[in-house]
């Protein structure tokens, strides 16, 4: 350092530094050290309270009439008492040069929440649903869209809209889709988010006396409800979806239409290109079948036409999942 000052009185700081090949950084953070240094040992305010001074005020905020008061309480009853002994701020400061500053509130105590790790290998295993607002004409007002989605088919399994986010119409709609679907016991895991719905007593009961497994997302991890996510974004970035519902009517119109087409006419991409009805019946396979035999057909009159290699018969994945376990590889050893 006193070498680059030495040399600093001719040049600039850049060039010194250069020349020496001595980081800028390090010389302006050890010149801010050097000041802050200086600094602490600067002579006594004038202004500072002296040693009884600060006695008396510890005494008043150890006092039993003020010791569970806040600084600003104390500064404003002394003020209704003609008294005057401080500003609050100095108040904080003695306290926290007497180690006597911390928090008194009860601290959340935040759990180490589990990666919800869900897997299906064929429709009806895993379900995920949400609730989703929908905006009116009148400002401050929404419809409630409820959406149950089966993760292995993309299949919408039930949906509803209510006037409100209510537990016991999500219960509504769990129960009717479960029986619509014929679902047993132990056959079905039904995920969601930690909204005031989805954690109530009453689904979580409803899903017990069923036999139904529930699983929840991680607080404040938006990917851990992907497959709801998306079709939600389906919903809303769909060119038929429109700024504002004008009624209950409107947004039920709406919703009918979209659902049938979602599920009978929409060809996903997550599964490869089939619609979700095709997929949850169980038509997946045949369909596939004859899509690749018509390409077959046509590369056999003209295999010109496919460039990089002939066409293959695509399938589904034979397993979704919500969150895979990362599988760690250990190094062999020689």
């Amino acid at each position: 350092m006193q070498i680059i000052n030495t040399v600093l009185a001719p040049v600039d700081k850049k060039s010194a530094c250069a020349a020496l090949s001595f980081p800028r950084c390090s010389y302006y953070r050890s010149m801010n050290q050097s000041q802050r240094n200086i600094g602490n040992n600067r002579p006594k305010s004038h202004r500072a309270l002296d040693d009884n001074e600060q006695k008396t005020i510890m005494n008043i905020l150890h006092s039993e009439r003020f010791i569970d008061r806040a600084p600003a309480e104390i500064y404003s009853t002394l003020l209704d008492e003609n008294q005057y002994h401080c500003s609050v701020r100095t108040m904080y400061r003695l306290l926290e040069k007497y180690g006597e500053i911390k928090e008194r509130r009860k601290q959340r105590n935040l759990k180490n929440y589990k990666k919800p790790e869900l897997m299906a290998t064929a429709q009806n295993q895993v379900w995920s649903w949400d609730i989703t607002k929908l905006k009116t004409t009148v400002k401050w007002s929404y419809f409630y869209l409820y959406v149950i989605l089966d993760i292995f088919s993309r299949y919408v399994v039930g949906w509803m809209i209510g006037n409100r986010e209510s537990s016991e119409l999500a219960k509504k709609l769990i129960e009717e889709t479960i029986e619509k679907q014929n679902i047993g016991e132990n056959q079905l895991t039904i995920h969601s988010d930690r909204g005031s719905s989805m954690k109530s007593k009453t689904i979580a009961q409803l899903l017990a006396d069923l036999s139904i497994t529930k699983s929840h997302s991680r607080p404040s991890v938006s990917n851990d409800n992907p497959f709801s996510e998306a079709q939600f974004k389906t919903v809303k970035y769909n060119p038929w979806f429109p700024d504002k519902f004008g009624s209950m009517e409107d947004a039920l119109g709406f919703c009918r239409y979209f659902f049938n087409w979602y599920n009978n006419e929409h060809h996903h991409s997550g599964i490869s290109f089939l619609t979700p009805h095709m997929v949850h019946y169980g038509d997946a396979a045949d369909i596939l079948k004859k899509r690749h035999n018509v390409l077959k057909g046509v590369y056999e009159k003209h295999p010109e036409r496919f460039v990089n290699f002939p066409p293959k018969c695509f399938k589904i994945s034979d397993k979704v999942w919500i969150n895979p376990p990362v599988i760690i590889k250990k190094e062999v050893i020689t």
